[in-house]
């Protein structure tokens, strides 16, 4: 199986990008856009010069527990800047997703919660909510974080859309916001109870 067939089972669909997407954001942005890979994981992230993003990562079912998820963290936060990745919200019927919010409090991530972010899959035509997760070296504001992620959005999410899809995605003012009086709860609060 490769990189891009371990991703796309993974994931549910409409969170994917295309293999055409990826391909080209690795060939043609081969300086922002980055993949690593191993016989047991997959990490897709860009790196930009204030900031990176985690697009997707995959860690074999049968080497969890090994720490694999750990280093690749930790080789990211050597590179001393604000790693930003978003995450669908939990689902206790799916363990994954806890099992996966579990991963990020432990790295010392940070639930972005005046961050709303939702944007209509081009796949399935569905309002996909998502939640923000960051990790910082120096304290960034949530307010930096949003300006970063709407960076990502415009750079990484719909490089050349119309192209590859055969439509745009929703301009990233329709799909990011940032409201200190969201009423926001944060993701991690109830997981020690749940997971």
């Amino acid at each position: 199986m490769n990189w891009y067939e371990k991703l796309n089972k993974y994931f549910p669909v409409e969170e994917m990008k295309s293999r055409k997407h990826m391909e080209m954001l690795l060939k043609e942005k081969g300086d922002v856009y980055h993949k690593d890979e191993g016989p047991y994981h997959v990490l897709m992230y860009a790196e930009f010069d204030t900031f990176l993003f985690i697009d997707y990562v995959w860690v074999s079912a049968q080497s969890r527990g090994q720490g694999i998820g750990h280093k690749l963290m930790e080789k990211l936060k050597e590179r001393n800047k604000p790693i930003i990745l978003e995450v669908e919200p939990v689902d206790y019927d799916d363990t994954d997703t806890g099992k996966r919010l579990h991963f990020y409090k432990r790295e010392g991530f940070t639930h972005a919660r005046y961050i709303d972010y939702n944007r209509r899959s081009l796949t399935t035509n569905e309002e996909t909510p998502m939640e923000v997760l960051y990790w910082s070296p120096s304290d960034e504001s949530e307010e930096m974080i949003y300006e970063k992620m709407k960076k990502m959005y415009e750079t990484i999410h719909t490089y050349k859309d119309e192209e590859i899809y055969g439509e745009a995605y929703q301009p990233v003012d329709e799909v990011l916001s940032y409201d200190e009086d969201r009423d926001s709860h944060d993701i991690f609060e109830n997981l020690t109870e749940r997971a």
